[in-house]
């Protein structure tokens, strides 16, 4: 086990930039559960560890720090005792059965949130606008809990995919038809908007049917990732 030198602090802080991400090819995981997950399931994607153990189980490059060192490299208020930096994964674009396509999703604890329901649900590929936030931002990779590695995110022209894509597309908008009275198939795309403006008009005439989930209180709106998970819910359930 090396101690960690200052050329890789700063190496490591460099990756909390997208940039860096996209030149290096590496992003960083925090968190014991999230490390121990990649560990188990795809080792061969670990670059290195950084850990404030005297003792961590990997069979790679592993680099010892104290609690001040984790500090100047975490993303996190409260620095973890473990991060691995990783090698960004392949994804690939498979458009079978139900997917879901972002349209500008912004804020990266929606992504993160949106990728862990996906996973959840079975969904195995998610098309993102090219403003959609970027999948390997710290914040996206915390919220995902490890579901990103199991996950394809594909950016994308999402325009042009969706109008070559031969499957159903339900757009999430506010004066659509209502959700529980919808016939919804299967192998159909669910397109979720920005958070502040919804589906853009361009994506929305793309949509063969516009989709509502009904209101019962005075709520104005519904966060983007809830209402992604109450759409994939409700599709599961007529499976």
């Amino acid at each position: 086990m090396e101690s960690l030198s200052k050329n890789k602090i700063k190496t490591i802080r460099a990756l909390a930039m997208k940039k860096f991400r996209d030149k290096e090819g590496l992003f960083v995981v925090e968190g014991e559960k999230t490390v121990n997950e990649i560990i188990r399931l795809y080792p061969q994607l670990i670059d290195c560890i950084v850990t404030t153990s005297d003792q961590y189980s990997f069979d790679g490059s592993v680099y010892h720090t104290d609690e001040s060192g984790m500090k100047q490299i975490s993303s996190f208020k409260t620095a973890p005792d473990v991060l691995a930096v990783v090698h960004k994964p392949s994804f690939k674009e498979d458009l079978s059965g139900l997917i879901i396509a972002l349209d500008d999703i912004q804020d990266p604890g929606n992504l993160g949130t949106i990728i862990r329901t996906a996973d959840w649900f079975g969904v195995r590929t998610i098309l993102c606008n090219q403003h959609t936030a970027d999948v390997f931002n710290p914040k996206v990779i915390q919220s995902t809990m490890g579901a990103i590695f199991r996950v394809n995110v594909v950016y994308c022209d999402l325009k042009e995919k969706l109008e070559t894509l031969n499957k159903k597309k339900y757009a999430a908008i506010m004066n659509g038809t209502d959700l529980y009275r919808a016939d919804l198939v299967q192998d159909a795309v669910i397109i979720i908007g920005n958070e502040g403006n919804g589906v853009s008009t361009e994506i929305e005439n793309l949509s063969d049917t516009g989709l509502t989930i009904p209101k019962f209180g005075e709520s104005e709106s519904l966060n983007a990732a809830m209402a992604c998970g109450i759409l994939l819910s409700h599709f599961r359930a007529q499976s």
